[in-house]
């Protein structure tokens, strides 16, 4: 079975006002609606089987609308692994983590870029804490501010995991976009998932080829970063730039299966 860890989908209400928050922050313009049927029709088109839909609550306020959106696309379409989301500024984060657990939910994503604080806040622990062992996170790493000034970075999700041994984390962007000579220095090689969105385009191959030298192979996973990118244009790219064999990029593109397939520890039980 393939898989799309790293896809974003929105109401049809909002979708082209993010698409240009998108084009504005990023310099990048979206190929994709950022909607769901279009989401899923570019993963039928790429033979993939399933994906990770992922949204960031930019505020407290944000956080139960946002869940609630996910929680009925998975509802709505079996192909659909939802990713719930929390914001630390919530005081009722506990019970916003709560409900994710009793809905099925196994997965959290956090933008700390878009959801103004910083990964390496100590106010976050209690969060880790309350979710290892029972939710996959999927992080967003990096962007143009160099590390100490950027709210994530390679050095934060290292500290992550040496302040929450046995944390489950997927570092997004190959470990950090444009952070990828930081990544090698602190995060590649280590216990943590990577995915492949929003990397190809922009990364040299001599860094793209010894972040997959250096990194188990099973936890590198195909991610494509839609509405972005579309899925199978990067599953292509994937390809062709480390000149993998048919078998190779399987192997990637199924390798999420030990974290959401069937019996697997995050499989989601909507």
């Amino acid at each position: 079975m393939r898989y799309d860890v790293h896809t974003h989908a929105f109401h049809p209400k909002v979708a082209d006002k993010i698409l240009a928050q998108l084009h504005d922050h990023y310099g990048i313009t979206p190929v994709g609606r950022g909607t769901a049927p279009d989401l899923l029709e570019r993963l039928a088109r790429a033979g993939i089987d399933r994906c990770a839909v992922h949204n960031a609550a930019t505020a407290p306020a944000q956080v139960i609308p946002a869940n609630d959106f996910v929680l009925g696309l998975a509802k709505k379409h079996p192909q659909v692994i939802p990713f719930g989301t929390l914001h630390p500024a919530d005081p009722e984060w506990e019970e916003a983590l709560e409900g994710l657990w009793k809905n099925g939910v196994r997965g959290i994503k956090l933008h700390p870029d878009f959801q103004s604080f910083r990964l390496d806040n100590p106010a976050l622990d209690p969060i880790f804490e309350a979710a290892r062992g029972r939710f996959c996170f999927m992080i967003h790493v990096g962007d143009r501010l160099p590390p100490d000034r950027n709210p994530s970075c390679p050095y934060k999700v290292a500290k992550l995991l040496d302040r929450h041994p046995g944390i489950t984390v997927i570092a997004a962007h190959l470990g950090g976009y444009l952070h990828w000579q930081y990544a090698l220095e602190c995060l590649v090689g280590r216990d943590v998932f990577l995915d492949t969105s929003s990397s190809l385009p922009f990364l040299d191959d001599a860094t793209l080829r010894e972040i997959f030298s250096r990194h188990a192979a099973e936890r590198i996973l195909f991610g494509s970063d839609y509405p972005i990118f579309d899925p199978g244009t990067e599953a292509a790219r994937l390809q062709e730039r480390m000149g993998m064999s048919d078998d190779a990029l399987e192997h990637h593109m199924s390798a999420a299966a030990t974290l959401f397939g069937p019996g697997a520890e995050f499989e989601p039980k909507v």
